[in-house]
């Protein structure tokens, strides 16, 4: 950061003050952030809806978790791997097949998500049986 780069007596090419002020500025805006905000919510005629308070948390690490990609066809019965992020099933056999207890019927696909960032499935609960069928199971672990 070059801007605040003054010559002065104290601070002879150097910028760290105001470096220094910049970084607390942004500090101050995110612990803002953090707290509540209020909210108004206005329809389209113009008349207030509802106020309410809601609450921003700002992530401290965003980076990319690594998740393992796996595939099923599966013609019996079984269960998914543990720590199920996401996934999906297609009855692509000629005959109904079971997923979650519940009848999937051929050409049918479901696609099931956890619903945000991190969360997942137990794997015993993912129950599938394909028998006398084909299920294409796939999944993000």
């Amino acid at each position: 950061m070059s801007i605040g780069n003054l010559k002065d007596s104290g601070n002879q090419g150097n910028n760290f003050p105001w470096q220094l002020k910049m970084l607390q500025g942004l500090q101050g805006i995110i612990d803002e952030l953090q707290g509540s905000l209020d909210v108004t919510i206005i329809n389209p005629l113009g008349q207030q809806v509802m106020a309410d308070s809601v609450s921003v948390v700002i992530a401290s690490d965003q980076a990319g978790v690594a998740r393992t990609p796996g595939i099923i066809r599966a013609t019996g019965a079984g269960t998914i791997a543990p720590l199920v992020y996401d996934f999906s099933v297609s009855n692509v056999g000629a005959a109904n097949g079971t997923i979650l207890g519940q009848t999937i019927k051929p050409g049918e696909t479901l696609n099931f998500g956890a619903g945000a960032v991190n969360n997942y499935y137990a794997a015993s609960t993912i129950t599938y049986n394909g028998t006398g069928t084909e299920l294409v199971i796939i999944y993000n672990a």
